[in-house]
């Protein structure tokens, strides 16, 4: 089938992808989302289910994503009004805010990953146990525009390491040209999400997670961020949208199998080739609970609040990363960038319902 979510963009290094839905009795808003990074199983089934059973155009909107390289090329889009939403990690935004600077007119709205999904991850037979032991290495990053870096930074500069000097953060691409940048050396560690450590584990290849100390474990990591003006003038498109991703969410967690299969329906370039179907399903949906299961619940089991930041969280974020060097103040205004006043209005509708609508649906 014709895949509704890629088309080609003028902009030279950039990825689009649409979700088209069918139209209203009056014209549908239209949320334009900017990613730092590629959709994959674990995340991408979210858009395509929202678009499949009806939530989106209950909420009368259409989601349109396209793929940026990073933070760094995406809050541009944000700032400039050029998209409606932006999807990336906290830490260039809070930088924007130190003395000095001047900040992002951008405000997150809906925290997307409520914890840290950053790893450092190295080859398991290796030699390399801690983050201190990456001395003398090299770690490799899709892009050196993402803003997973600072934090990186922060976390060698706590194992009394200076980046540049003891070790050199490098780019190495995305997916599979970074697993083959480590398996070949030429990175001895991988600063990817824990998505893509798993499918590199899936690839065959065995994999040591470096430990973080506990306040880099707890920080969120990428959340939906939008204009100051828009949550200002728009706050009901805002959560119209929220409730929308939110219910697809729970549906992913309700039936992974269906979430998967969903996502690879868009993408079909995305199925793994050279594996057995049924096995490659059991993978992805392995992949899919984790997310979801993290997204949903806190590690003790307990339900998260859909889309809500913890701000003191944030705050010790904040003080850990200006003790690291990484911000030149520890006055930032947390309760500013972070906005939880839509939160509620995420939650408004029958959980149960919706789990039990993708539950009855077949996995084709």
């Amino acid at each position: 089938m014709q895949n509704p979510f890629l088309h080609p963009l003028a902009r030279a290094g950039v990825a689009a992808l649409a979700l088209s839905c069918a139209a209203a009795a009056h014209a549908k808003d239209t949320v334009t989302i900017a990613l730092g990074i590629p959709l994959t199983v674990a995340s991408g089934g979210v858009y395509g289910l929202g678009k499949d059973l009806g939530y989106f155009d209950e909420e009368n909107i259409e989601v349109k994503t396209i793929v940026f390289q990073g933070a760094g090329a995406l809050l541009p889009q944000v700032a400039s009004k050029k998209v409606t939403i932006g999807l990336p990690l906290p830490e260039p935004v809070l930088a924007s805010h130190e003395t000095g600077k001047t900040p992002l007119p951008v405000r997150y709205f809906y925290n997307t990953i409520p914890s840290n999904e950053l790893e450092l991850a190295v080859l398991a037979d290796g030699p390399i146990k801690t983050i201190a032991d990456l001395k003398g290495k090299k770690i490799g990053v899709g892009a050196l525009t993402w803003g997973t870096i600072p934090s990186t930074r922060a976390l060698l500069r706590e194992e009394g390491l200076t980046p540049g000097k003891d070790v050199d953060i490098v780019a190495v691409g995305v997916l599979g040209s970074g697993f083959l940048a480590l398996k070949e050396g030429r990175v001895d560690a991988l600063n990817y999400n824990s998505t893509w450590t798993a499918l590199l584990e899936l690839t065959g290849t065995k994999v040591h997670r470096l430990p973080y100390p506990p306040i880099f474990q707890k920080i969120n990591s990428n959340g939906f961020v939008t204009h100051e003006d828009t949550l200002r003038d728009n706050p009901e498109l805002l959560a119209r949208f929220g409730r929308a991703y939110t219910k697809a969410v729970i549906a992913c967690d309700a039936n992974p199998a269906l979430c998967a299969e969903t996502f690879w329906k868009y993408q079909p370039e995305a199925r793994p080739k050279d594996t057995d179907p049924k096995k490659a399903l059991e993978e992805a949906v392995v992949l899919v609970k984790k997310r979801m299961n993290s997204t949903l619940r806190t590690p003790d089991g307990r339900d998260r609040v859909a889309g809500e930041f913890d701000l003191p969280v944030i705050r010790e974020f904040v003080k850990a990363m200006h003790a690291a060097g990484e911000f030149n103040t520890a006055d930032i205004p947390v309760e500013r960038i972070f906005d939880n006043s839509l939160v509620q209005q995420y939650s408004r509708f029958d959980a149960q319902a919706v789990r039990k609508q993708a539950q009855a649906q077949a996995v084709q």
